[in-house]
């Protein structure tokens, strides 16, 4: 794997320009958050445990003898190969932490401690430092309990809410709240950053996934915390909103989002079925709402007239939110089709562009995912310390 290379002392371009991450983090939630600063011109050193970050390692699919999971999330990072358990390589990681801006981690709580790497003994050595914790359910009750995203997915509510009224609770598709604290972390280490811009002080920044979890369902908790409502299953459809949710049609589903009266008018008008708007049982949110058994055969009786391309075409004229339902290839070939410019080139591998467009400072693409302890001798050589015999530059 190849990298362009720049001098560890040259600042990369971006808005985070001359800031210096220390990243112990692994698997998801961490290297997607230092990741997203690394794009914004943040120095991130990744810091390996001798196998490597397990997603490396997480096949199929792969791209050469690398998980695609490590491509994801790992670009524009150098990597070194530190052994905590190794007096040597613990001096290392030492030297980076005092040296770091940012010191981000997912162990389990306490888990740096015994190695003189927790909140305390960083801000020792750094006051100025910005340290980041990731666990899965806090440091109280919860510190000792495993922090994987199913878990969370299913003890949080997420999976009681995912999948059809009759069925078995699902999972989501992805990692979500390993991505969305991932995406908290960034938020808080930026926060961070700003608050030590006008003080010269450090700060302890602490995400956990399961608070996460929480806010992230936001209607669905404000349906409990603040209603006394416990929602459940309803497969496809919205707890509030209707019709918000894939229909049938003569082919296929298309996905309508007819989200206000507004735009439920022009879907009536649009169906040829202008009068569904005026009807009393239909005509605001509520009673919609209240009403879908008595909406939806109607609607789909003027939905079978035509397929989902061709109601997907008429709706969308329209002005009604309307969509089909892609796989992860539509999902990218759409974004290609609207010039969104979803793939960009991280040295020689493919990766999914930075969401954030900014048009001053836009988001760089210059190194690749590092191959495991790819940039060990150049660290050590920009922190003063030698490099052990058996470690090169690119493993």
């Amino acid at each position: 794997m190849t990298s362009e290379r720049r001098d560890l002392a040259e600042p990369a371009p971006g808005p985070l320009s001359g800031i210096l991450i220390a990243d112990f983090s692994r698997v998801l939630a961490g290297p997607y958050a230092t990741m997203l600063l690394a794009d914004l011109g943040a120095e991130v050193i990744k810091v390996e445990g001798p196998s490597g970050d397990d997603t490396r390692h997480w096949v199929p699919p792969r791209r050469g003898d690398t998980g695609t999971y490590y491509l994801a999330v790992n670009r524009n990072k150098r990597s070194i190969v530190l052994d905590l358990g190794d007096a040597e390589d613990l001096k290392v990681a030492r030297a980076l932490a005092e040296r770091a801006d940012v010191f981000i981690h997912n162990f389990k709580p306490g888990g740096l401690d015994r190695f003189g790497l927790g909140y305390e003994s960083v801000r020792a050595l750094n006051e100025r430092s910005i340290y980041c914790s990731i666990s899965g359910f806090g440091t109280a009750a919860g510190a000792s309990l495993p922090g994987y995203d199913l878990l969370v997915q299913g003890m949080s509510g997420l999976m009681s809410l995912t999948g059809g009224p009759d069925g078995p609770p699902y999972r989501a598709g992805i990692s979500v709240f390993d991505v969305m604290t991932g995406l908290h972390s960034a938020i808080g280490i930026l926060a961070a950053l700003h608050h030590r811009d006008a003080t010269g002080l450090g700060q302890h920044v602490e995400t956990n996934l399961l608070s996460t979890a929480l806010s992230a369902l936001v209607n669905q908790t404000s349906a409990y915390v603040a209603g006394g409502v416990v929602p459940g299953r309803m497969g496809n459809a919205h707890l509030s909103l209707f019709p918000y949710e894939p229909l049938p049609t003569g082919d296929g589903e298309l996905i309508v989002a007819a989200g206000n009266d507004s735009q439920f008018r022009k879907l009536a008008a649009a169906l040829d079925v202008p009068e569904l708007a005026d009807d009393a049982r239909f005509a605001t949110v509520g009673r919609r709402n209240d009403n879908r058994e008595q909406l939806r055969p109607l609607l789909l009786e003027r939905l079978a007239t035509r397929s989902a391309r061709e109601w997907f075409r008429v709706l969308s004229d329209a002005g009604v939110p309307c969509g089909p339902i892609n796989d992860v290839r539509g999902g990218v070939e759409l974004a290609e089709e609207l010039g969104l410019e979803p793939v960009v080139r991280a040295g020689d591998v493919p990766t999914v562009r930075n969401p954030i467009r900014l048009s001053e400072t836009p988001a760089r693409y210059d190194l690749a995912p590092p191959a495991l302890g790819e940039h060990g001798d150049e660290i050590r050589a920009w922190l003063g310390l030698a490099s052990p015999a058996h470690e090169g530059s690119t493993p």
